[in-house]
């Protein structure tokens, strides 16, 4: 049984590959849901701000952080779809179906809806 380096070598550099796009997945995807909670809370709070009469310069300001969490929940949503991707055409190599990596980076796509 003779096996080439250079397909051991491609192999290892996959499964490093996979790793790298799973964890990658994973920390958009959470992410996100921090994104899309902290807005949420956020128009929470402003309402129970303006509600209790609290100062206007305060409430002007929490509308600002309320708004910078807001910009980013494309941008998040966006880099997600693009590590989705990217991880769609590794586990397109299903030769490496086996391995761990391969199994993880299943699980987490499997999770992930973009």
């Amino acid at each position: 049984a003779v096996v080439s380096t250079q397909s051991t070598g491609a192999a290892v550099d996959n499964k490093r590959q996979l790793k790298i796009k799973t964890g990658v997945v994973k920390r958009l995807s959470k992410e996100l849901v921090m994104y899309e909670k902290e807005v949420t809370d956020g128009e929470a709070k402003l309402v129970q701000m303006k509600e209790s009469g609290q100062d206007a310069y305060d409430i002007k300001k929490y509308t600002e952080v309320v708004a910078e969490s807001r910009a980013m929940v494309p941008d998040c949503r966006n880099r997600l779809k693009k590590a989705v991707q990217d991880l769609d055409i590794l586990l397109e190599d299903t030769s490496l179906s086996e391995a761990e990596e391969y199994k993880a980076a299943q699980e987490i796509r499997e999770t992930v809806t973009v």
